[in-house]
């Protein structure tokens, strides 16, 4: 039965799909198509996308096209083309294209990151940026809420001393708590359950987009069981019962002379846009309680996972490096020593550090393709025209694996981000975008680089990390999903003796 319905939905959609636009000359080169499914026959089907791609961009160019169903799909990678995208015609390119997937993600759209350019995406990006200005002073600085995480996370680990432990849990645990604060102007204490079961959600709805469904090319097919779906559906289910329960009891003691958080940031957009008090873009409409939900989501699901995946990473690459984990713990022993904690304006002076954190998301960057982004108009990349509603994907692998733009590019070497004299940080490559640019760019950035900082220099000032019982170094081939997840993998932390002594404690 299944067989001789598929059959007949395949007929009609051959008869009613959309044609193919006829691209003139200047549309950039595509894979071979055919009718119904484009381009998928003649797509690699084994190894990392992001890989692939970039491997196409030997028989067709730097930039490309190819179709998925009825839509046109174009790659882009090379950093001069990207740049364009991104950032001289980063409103042009600012829309997203909506899938189902993403559209239970993000309730239809809604939120910042996969919300289509308009006004409710400006609107709610200006505000979580905004939010920031909240943390520039006092015991609210935000540099001073990540240095008393960071703290407990340490104290946490020195329990562990000498044990073999996944460090990706408790990292987890700490980045979840700046994210809270943030967003809510609360903390969880390390054994709230409610810290397990958004670490089950956020790991839950990331291995569910990881997972290649024909559904986001052929939305008909959501009528078929399909099983990614019912795994996407729950883990925002449970995502939205535990944010909207916090923001629920929030909501109920807000105050308005009292604005501490994101979420009383837009609580009050909301209350303005009701009371009629408001700009030209703050409608009620699209301040909704859902809308407020889909944000909190979007800050929490692309503020956790990934720096805790940088982090994993970073200590990856020094396991394997020991050489420079060595040099990295001298710089912080001459210039910050044991009596104090590390603070951002370290970052002067640890240089080689600041040159890890940095090979390492340019070595195996947060997202080795960005969310894909869609022409909001006809417009054009390079000499090539764009059609309004055209996919374009930019393909960062591509960009800092570039031979042309970085020596030895698959080597691992913190140095290219020094000058000569070692004295001081360079972008050696305009190929260097870990955060994107322009209008989609990162929100968090800035915070993402103090939390790896300082989460980095406190590690490496208190502990000798080590290689666990085994002897098992981690797998650098990584699991690119959403974002670029490293294998589980366990360390030794050593609580080092001089440490140990500039605290007073007994020394073993």
């Amino acid at each position: 039965m299944w067989e001789l319905l598929s059959l007949l939905l395949l007929t009609l959609a051959y008869f009613f799909w959309p044609k193919s636009k006829i691209f003139g000359a200047k549309f950039p080169k595509s894979l071979p198509s055919l009718p119904l499914v484009g381009s998928l026959p003649f797509l690699p089907r084994h190894g990392h996308m992001h890989v692939n791609f970039f491997k196409l961009q030997e028989k067709y160019g730097p930039i490309y096209s190819f179709r998925m169903g009825p839509t046109s799909t174009v790659i882009v990678g090379h950093q001069q083309l990207a740049r364009e995208v991104l950032i001289k015609k980063g409103k042009e390119f600012s829309g997203r294209s909506q899938v189902e997937t993403l559209s239970l993600l993000s309730n239809k759209g809604k939120g910042i990151a996969f919300a289509d350019s308009g006004a409710q995406w400006q609107l709610h990006r200006k505000l979580a940026l905004g939010t920031f200005s909240l943390f520039r002073d006092g015991d609210q600085k935000l540099e001073n809420l990540i240095c008393r995480e960071v703290n407990a996370l340490c104290d946490f680990l020195a329990t562990c001393n000498g044990e073999d432990v996944d460090l990706s849990a408790p990292v987890f645990m700490s980045i979840i708590n700046i994210i809270s604060l943030i967003c809510f102007n609360m903390s969880f204490k390390r054994e709230d359950p409610k810290l397990k079961i958004m670490k089950n959600f956020t790991e839950g709805i990331l291995h569910s987009l990881g997972k290649e469904t024909l559904v986001d090319i052929f939305p008909w097919l959501k009528i078929f069981p399909n099983k990614t779906l019912q795994e996407i559906k729950k883990n925002v289910k449970v995502r939205d019962e535990v944010l909207g329960e916090i923001i629920k009891k929030q909501k109920e003691k807000f105050q308005s002379d009292s604005i501490s958080s994101l979420l009383d940031i837009l609580i009050q957009a909301q209350m303005n846009a009701e009371n009629n008090n408001r700009g030209p873009s703050q409608d009620s409409s699209i301040l909704s309680d859902t809308h407020i939900l889909a944000t909190i989501a979007d800050i929490f699901g692309a503020g956790v996972e990934t720096t805790t995946s940088v982090v994993s990473w970073i200590v990856a690459f020094l396991l394997h490096n020991p050489q420079v984990k060595k040099e990295v713990q001298e710089e912080i022993d001459q210039n910050i020593g044991f009596n104090r904690m590390p603070n951002f304006s370290d970052r002067t002076h640890l240089l080689l550090l600041e040159a890890t954190i940095r090979e390492v998301l340019r070595i195996r960057p947060v997202a080795p393709v960005l969310i894909p982004h869609k022409a909001n108009t006809n417009c054009s990349i390079g000499e090539f025209k764009i059609p309004k509603g055209t996919q374009v994907i930019i393909n960062l692998w591509a960009l800092h694996h570039n031979e042309k733009e970085w020596h030895q590019p698959d080597k691992f070497m913190p140095e290219r981000f020094l000058d000569p004299t070692k004295r001081q940080l360079i972008t050696p490559s305009l190929s260097y975008l870990p955060f994107g640019a322009g209008p989609r760019a990162c929100i968090g950035e800035a915070l993402a680089r103090q939390e790896l900082f300082l989460i980095m220099a406190s590690l490496l000032q208190r502990f000798d990390i080590e290689l666990p019982d085994d002897g098992k170094l981690p797998s650098l081939e990584g699991d690119p999903k959403v974002v670029f997840l490293i294998d589980p993998y366990k360390i030794k932390l050593k609580v080092r003796p001089a440490w140990k002594e500039a605290q007073g404690e007994e020394s073993i």
